[in-house]
């Protein structure tokens, strides 16, 4: 467990912070004499997500001992700056902590962050004793908590499910894929023949601004060849709030027993809310597979690939 000098500027940013979710707003003195865990997310994130069994864990297991989770909520895209939105999206993942919204990364930027997710652990004079970012790594951090609260007690044991299961990292062979201009990659032209692995394609009418790209007409698709054991993406309906109905199909096939949480059997699903969706999720051997989404309404914009 490292030290570094008292951050009290960091943790004095949430003072100006406004809009909070489960909580009344926290200050800095509300605080002091706490043990406080910060994490940076933000909600369609899927390694965010994957962590969030131990938050709530750890939250619900040390409250009464002097812990205090605080989610801080850094947008990555556009439309997670809406309160009502994050609102939506916590109550449906079961978070309970506190949840303050750093729409203008005043927070990420008191704290010199940079990932999501990412962990601070501060002791109750606001110094920094423990810090993870991404994924994994959760008895160290718990461990971290214990000790600072003065703690004894094994760690919490959990088998997460659904969408909030780890990646099967040894058969994960593909990246993080960005759909919009400003930071996608490996994409080639439309009606080109079948990509290559990690090589995606689009076909219809899209339009494709920095953040994501938008279906002007319907029937337009994303094929991407593929290989892991989980498929996601994000994806948001018109604004008007319109549902867009989806089809998904594994090399040319319905995904049947390979179907995602969000799409049945015969790869019908449909977007109605701005969010992460899963697509698919292999049950057995995992080996490279082409993957279409054909959207069968417009309006709909993708964002971004995800993998597990």
């Amino acid at each position: 467990m490292t030290t570094t000098p008292p951050i009290g500027s960091a943790l004095s940013e949430l003072d100006r912070a406004d809009e909070w979710l489960n909580s009344e707003p926290l200050t800095a003195a509300d605080l002091r004499g706490h043990v406080v865990a910060v994490q940076f997310c933000t909600y369609s994130c899927i390694n965010w997500i994957r962590t969030l069994p131990y938050v709530r864990a750890w939250a619900r297991t040390y409250r009464d001992r002097g812990l205090v989770v605080v989610g801080a909520h850094a947008p990555e895209f556009a439309f997670e700056r809406e309160l009502e939105g994050v609102r939506r999206a916590m109550a449906a993942m079961g978070v309970e902590h506190p949840i303050v919204l750093d729409n203008e990364y005043a927070i990420w930027t008191a704290f010199g962050n940079r990932y999501w997710p990412a962990l601070y652990v501060l002791d109750g004079d606001g110094r920094v004793r423990h810090r993870h970012f991404g994924e994994g790594a959760y008895d160290t951090s718990e461990t971290a908590i214990q000790q600072l609260l003065g703690v004894d007690g094994e760690t919490v044991q959990l088998e997460p499910s659904g969408i909030e299961a780890p990646a099967d990292w040894d058969t994960l062979a593909s990246p993080e894929t960005y759909v919009g201009r400003a930071r996608g990659e490996r994409r080639i032209g439309d009606g080109a023949a079948e990509p290559g692995l990690n090589e995606w394609a689009l076909a219809g009418r899209w339009t494709v601004a920095d953040e994501s790209a938008r279906l002007e007409a319907a029937g337009g698709s994303i094929t991407y060849r593929f290989e892991a054991r989980d498929v996601n993406l994000v994806l948001t309906p018109p604004a008007e709030g319109a549902g867009v109905r989806f089809t998904v199909r594994l090399d040319g096939e319905a995904p049947g027993a390979a179907h995602g949480g969000d799409v049945d059997e015969h790869g019908a699903g449909t977007v109605d809310e701005p969010r992460l969706y899963q697509l698919v999720r292999e049950p057995g051997t995992v080996a490279a597979r082409t993957f279409a989404i054909t959207f069968l309404d417009p309006g709909v914009r993708a964002y971004v690939f995800t993998f597990g």
